[in-house]
């Protein structure tokens, strides 16, 4: 049985007062879905970043249009460049006057057997999505542990903990995300900064479906207790609550974004 996608649900100001720096947000996936929630929810400034400067603007002009008080920022970034990923970090704390909140989104998928995979294929994958997303939360946690609070939220997948055919390199990444989560959250408790994860299982976007054989997408859907695909902002929704005070006593903690049961 497939049910359909519930109403959209609106704003509660979970995250009035903030300034959130996003990755990978430029375009219509889980990324832009969280910076449009985090401007719903009341954040004071917004930060979106991608290496698609035409996607980036396009996504700054709509933010700016859903509220008169939240100010958006765009910057060009590659986080699998360190000189981006500390360009970035400074220019949107110093933009906003402090982040308060970091999005880790950026990753990058794909569908290829283990035996046919080349080391390129499998660097990349795991530069993007795991070590991009260490390279922005260890440049991050050195401005919000000096100042005793902050939180970041990571993207990580189901796959980190359940096996699929042809998704060795991504499911490696996102396993080694959820590792990262949990390892940096207790290092950075002592400090006052938060650090916790999200696990989706299949959330439907336009990315996602050039990457991804549509009849994959189908089986992956019927699967899910709903027999649908979640909307991106279902999953940008539980990074709200975890991004907001709600989960104050939450770190190192990967919450799953999912219906499919084992």
């Amino acid at each position: 049985m497939t049910t359909s996608p519930p109403d959209y649900v609106k704003g509660h100001q979970l995250l009035a007062g903030k300034a959130v720096l996003i990755t990978a947000a430029a375009g219509a996936g889980i990324g832009f879905s969280a910076a449009q929630r985090a401007v719903e929810e009341g954040a004071r400034a917004i930060v979106i970043s991608d290496i698609h400067e035409g996607r980036l603007e396009q996504a700054v002009t709509t933010l700016s249009g859903l509220s008169e008080k939240a100010e958006v920022h765009g910057i060009r970034a590659d986080v699998t460049v360190e000189a981006d990923v500390q360009h970035l970090v400074a220019t949107a704390d110093e933009a906003t006057g402090g982040v308060d909140v970091l999005i880790n989104n950026a990753g990058l998928g794909g569908t290829r057997l283990l035996v046919d995979m080349t080391d390129e294929e499998w660097s990349r994958v795991l530069d993007i999505t795991l070590t991009g997303t260490m390279r922005m939360t260890r440049a991050m946690l050195r401005l919000m542990q000096p100042r005793g609070h902050g939180v970041i939220v990571n993207n990580a997948s189901v796959l980190g903990w359940r096996a699929q055919k042809e998704q060795c390199h991504y499911a490696a990444a996102k396993a080694g995300v959820m590792a990262l989560t949990r390892c940096a959250a207790v290092e950075a408790a002592e400090h006052g900064v938060r650090i916790n994860a999200v696990s989706p299982s299949i959330a439907m976007h336009d990315f996602l479906r050039k990457t991804t054989p549509p009849e994959l997408l189908e089986q992956l859907a019927a699967k899910e207790a709903f027999g649908r695909a979640a909307e991106v902002w279902e999953v940008a929704n539980v990074m709200m609550f975890l991004a907001s005070d709600y989960s104050s006593y939450m770190t190192g903690e990967v919450v799953s974004v999912s219906s499919q049961h084992p």
